[in-house]
Formats: structure tokens, C-alpha cells, sequence
């Protein structure tokens, strides 16, 4: 898969490119910047060719596919404009910060046979996997709540996380995280029951939330969410006999050997699971759909389902898409 880079962010420079680097399916062909300088610098390392404007990459007939790291509130029009020059597209989350427009553009990708897809990394981590397995198979009994919490310390000042144009704001960043996981866990068809998003003194965006979340069937959803915190990243799964705890839910390092912790009236058991690196098992899922190998109905329903949360707990807060 011959793919052009979108944008220089850092966590692309730090965590993506590295990873399509070292993967068998991709090759990095070139990255795009608004500075000629950061292009340069960015590309040289994987022997890519550097690009002046975002729009001169998209017009280049030898890509395949870009992978777009911009800042969520350009995610769309970029997307767009990517579809439209006729390539798969693998955009950072969120895809875009308007439920509609998500869905405009994953009808636009479809009817021009094209991938479009959310970077949303850690569901394609097999931990998640043999979560679902397990409940599957009734080993915590019948399913009462989940209860999932993602908080990140203070970003540096400045960051586009704090900058509302840019789309900033800890509930598309770090909020999505365990409402993919709800979703992921509880399936897509979830009400939000109440939510709390709170604005720390000095910040114009939120820093901090909260959410509940139901199931017809009387399954919870307890979300917790932040970005002026210490860092915490898990999810429980409470059932009528037992539990499953998963640390580092979201952001495991590539070497790191999960351990779901399963109790259950007989006594607790670790489930110890080889290591692996969530953003090659990313860009493994993105090529297998692109080659036709694999098909997108239940990730896409998944990515509708988190968008429609993301915009009804927002509202259920009183903030609105302008706030």
C-alpha cells in the first residue's frame, strides 16, 4: 500500500510513522506539510519524498491511500478532498466532530469504492478480543455494568488540544476512548442517561467529563474522562459472578504483555496475553480492507455509534458543538 502522510503532528512523527515504517504492507511514499522545511525533516528518515501543501500530495497518482493526523477540525474537509482524489483514507480520531458529517463521508467513500477509516488504534488490540470471547462464553455470568476510565496528565501549553478552532477538548480525544469501549464491549445501541463536562479556570475547552450510559436490557456504562489528571487507563466488566479488569486498556506499549485480571467466586485468575503493537494492528486492518480482505460493516457501525455518544453527551452536559 504506497501511502502519502497528511500532516507532520507529533504523534504521527512519533508513534505512526515509525510503525508504517517497520510494517510489511505499507510504504511510505510521502508526507506533506505547509512548511517545506518540517516536510523535509519528517520524510527523510523513512526515504520519503517531502511535499509543499496537502493538496500537491493528494494529486500525486502514485498513492494509494494518506493517513491524516491533522487537528479534528480539519479531519473533514481533508478527508473530503482525499476521497475525492480517489484515495483510501486512515484518519486520526475523531473522524470529524459532527455526527452528520461522519456520515456523509462514509457514504461518499463507499460510493466511490474507497477505505475510510478512524485510527481509533486499541480495538484492534487482541486483549479487546479475548474480552469479548470471555463474555461470550458467560465467565463473569450475565453482564451488569461496565466501568471504564481514560485520564492523560496536562498537555504543554499550547497544544491544539486547548484550542476550541481546532477542534481541542478532552471528550473527542480522551472521552472517546471509553465510549469506544462501550460500544465495543456493550454494542451500539446505548442511550446517554446523564453527563458532566467541566472547564477548568483559565481554558476554553473542556478538561474533564464524565458519562452514564444504558443498554435496554439495564447494562450500565460508568465513563470517566480527563486531561489535567494522573494517568489511568482501564475498563471493568462487572457481571452476576464475576469481573474482568484490563489495565493499560488504551494506550499499551508495543511491548507490553497485557494481564486481564478475571474474578469469579472460585478465586482470581490472570490471563497473561503475548505483547503487541496496536498501531500495526491498525495499519493491518486498514490494508486488509483496502485489498478487499476484509469487510467494514461492524467498524463502521461502531464509529456511527461513538459519534452519535460524542454529540448527545456533549449535549446532555450543555455544552454545545460551539462551547
Amino acid at each position: 500500500m504506497r501511502l502519502g502522510v497528511l500532516g507532520c503532528a507529533e504523534f504521527a512523527r512519533r508513534r505512526m510513522l515509525p510503525a508504517m515504517a517497520a510494517h510489511h504492507a505499507v510504504e511510505i511514499r510521502a508526507v506533506a506539510s505547509r512548511s517545506a522545511g518540517r516536510a523535509a525533516a519528517t520524510a527523510a528518515p523513512y526515504g520519503a519524498r517531502p511535499v509543499t501543501g496537502y493538496a500537491r500530495l493528494l494529486a500525486d497518482p502514485s498513492l494509494d491511500a494518506v493517513y491524516l493526523p491533522l487537528p479534528a477540525a480539519l479531519h473533514a474537509d481533508w478527508v473530503e478532498a482525499a476521497l475525492d482524489a480517489g484515495k483510501h483514507v486512515l484518519a486520526e480520531k475523531p473522524l470529524t466532530t459532527d455526527p452528520a458529517r461522519t456520515r456523509a463521508l462514509l457514504e461518499r467513500a463507499r460510493g466511490l469504492g474507497l477505505v475510510l477509516r478512524e485510527n481509533t488504534m486499541f480495538v484492534h488490540h487482541g486483549q479487546h478480543a479475548v474480552v469479548r470471547r470471555l463474555l461470550a462464553e458467560g465467565a463473569i455470568g450475565r453482564l451488569r455494568a461496565l466501568h471504564s476510565a481514560f485520564t492523560v496528565p496536562a498537555p504543554s501549553e499550547g497544544d491544539i488540544r486547548y484550542d476550541p478552532e481546532l477542534g481541542g477538548g478532552c471528550l473527542a480525544d480522551i472521552g472517546l476512548y471509553p465510549v469506544r469501549a462501550a460500544v465495543h464491549l456493550l454494542g451500539t445501541r446505548l442511550d446517554v442517561a446523564g453527563a458532566v463536562l467541566s472547564v477548568a479556570a483559565g481554558r476554553r475547552v473542556e478538561t474533564s467529563g464524565a458519562a452514564l450510559l444504558r443498554r435496554a436490557d439495564g447494562v450500565s456504562a460508568q465513563l470517566t474522562f480527563g486531561m489535567e489528571h494522573a494517568y489511568r487507563s482501564r475498563y471493568e466488566l462487572w457481571g452476576s459472578e464475576g469481573r474482568i479488569t484490563v489495565d493499560r486498556a488504551f494506550t499499551p506499549a508495543a511491548g507490553h504483555r497485557p494481564g486481564l485480571v478475571l474474578v469469579r467466586a472460585s478465586g482470581t485468575e490472570t490471563v497473561t496475553l503475548p505483547a503487541e503493537d496496536q498501531a500495526a494492528a491498525s495499519l493491518t486492518a486498514f490494508a486488509a480492507a483496502v485489498h478487499g480482505r476484509a469487510a467494514g460493516a461492524g467498524e463502521e457501525a461502531e464509529l456511527l455509534a461513538q459519534a452519535d455518544l460524542l454529540a448527545r453527551i456533549r449535549r446532555a452536559a450543555g455544552l454545545g458543538a460551539g462551547d
